[in-house]
């Protein structure tokens, strides 16, 4: 797969004396070694990191970024492939060097060899680890387009065995694959209510107030994906009714639900993510535990924390980062929250509870264990889901609960 998402921004050998590394290389390595040694999401690091790059070295930036999160496994077998050497030994600086340079080489167009390898091995220098400089320019001095023959499918498709196992039960083995080969692409953008700027090109989708970008800078207008965004229509909200949100932040689906008028309050365990909201009141607090509202309410969002497998093309280093048991955790979690949310509704009322998880464990069975057997006031009105490479956008999950 290769992309030609961005022209070449590499500074060209007539200006690039030995030393030099392009600001946007440097970024992305500074990013990917975040990622790796601190446990940092991609998105928020890149955004910090960018924020002085001029727009051409932020676009390569975050496209050597996400591409080498993408394609992780594949590339970790091209460096045993070329190198001889066991991937998990090599030092993460040096690592993450050969992973940008194989990248760059094999899944980029226009990105001259020289430009490539030169400033992978400038990155392994000017991290200190000069030693390695000799083997990361022999390693990808070895690179060709030349095809590969995968060692097995988890490698082909870019995914931990684990994950793609679980989906080949849960989906069938041609859907799963079809899920992992859309967190290989670059997902499109979509933007909510936005306002005419010279030289945006939108597309209207399925969601009513909700837009693809084509083509032109989106950046200041409100970013949200289009299942995202599908999420809120769900509540069937009116002018004037008591609206809770009650794992507001970062706040879109908040604002998408402003529109309609409700009186909102929003919640989220931690201050800080809260302060960016406005137009509705604000409540800190962890919504597993007894909620402080007198008064019920007509209508309640939980978008509850999840997995996020849903949005692997968006935030590719999940896959790398989770396990089994952070599911099992978060199912628990999950779990506490829904039932305080049920504890709030009013009747008649509506509920919706969502994920951007594809995980049966975090959607249909947190739904069942939280309004378990018996219960007569609620029950499910219909469930909700959006798979990556059937449906446009991040994989969602969603449930309808309704009070009589």
């Amino acid at each position: 797969m290769i992309s030609t998402y961005f022209r070449c921004h590499c500074v060209f050998r007539s200006c690039n004396p030995e030393g030099v590394i392009s600001p946007a290389r440097r970024v992305a390595f500074d990013v990917l070694k975040r990622v790796e040694v601190d446990d940092a999401f991609a998105s928020d690091a890149l955004g910090a990191a960018s924020e002085d790059l001029k727009a051409s070295d932020a676009g390569l930036a975050e496209e050597l970024t996400f591409g080498v999160l993408r394609f992780q496994a594949q590339i970790d077998f091209l460096i045993g492939f070329y190198s001889g050497k066991l991937v998990h030994r090599l030092d993460p600086e040096v690592r993450i060097a050969l992973r940008m340079g194989i990248y760059q080489l094999r899944y980029l167009d226009r990105v001259p060899t020289y430009a490539a390898v030169g400033e992978s091995v400038e990155l392994v220098k000017w991290a200190r680890k000069r030693s390695a400089a000799g083997m990361v320019n022999a390693v990808l001095r070895k690179v060709t387009r030349e095809p590969v023959q995968w060692p097995d499918r988890a490698t082909e498709l870019s995914m931990p065995k684990w994950l793609l196992d679980r989906w080949d039960t849960e989906f069938g083995p041609d859907i799963a694959a079809g899920i992992a080969r859309a967190a290989l692409r670059r997902p499109d953008t979509y933007v909510r209510m936005p306002e005419d700027r010279p030289g945006l090109v939108l597309e209207p989708a399925e969601v009513p107030g909700s837009f693809r970008v084509l083509s032109g800078d989106a950046r200041g207008l409100r970013v949200q994906d289009i299942g995202s965004q599908s999420i809120v229509p769900l509540l069937d909200l009116r002018a004037g009714q008591r609206f809770l949100d009650l794992c507001s932040a970062p706040g879109n689906k908040t604002a998408h639900a402003l529109e309609s008028g409700v009186s909102a309050i929003a919640c989220d365990v931690h201050l800080h993510r809260l302060k960016k909201m406005s137009g509705c009141a604000r409540v800190v607090l962890d919504a597993r535990g007894p909620l402080p509202f007198r008064r019920k309410f007509e209508r309640i969002l939980v978008d509850a924390p999840c997995s996020g497998t849903g949005t692997l093309a968006r935030n590719p280093e999940i896959k790398w980062k989770l396990r089994a048991g952070d599911v099992e955790e978060l199912h628990a979690k999950q779990v506490l929250i829904l039932r305080q949310a049920i504890d709030a509704m009013g009747s008649p009322g509506r509920l919706v509870y969502s994920t951007c998880s594809l995980e049966r464990q975090e959607n249909e069975d947190v739904v069942a264990e939280a309004i378990g057997p018996g219960n007569g006031r609620m029950r499910v009105h219909s469930t909700h889901r959006r798979t990556p490479g059937i449906d446009a956008g991040d994989g969602f999950f969603a449930a309808i609960l309704v009070s009589d």
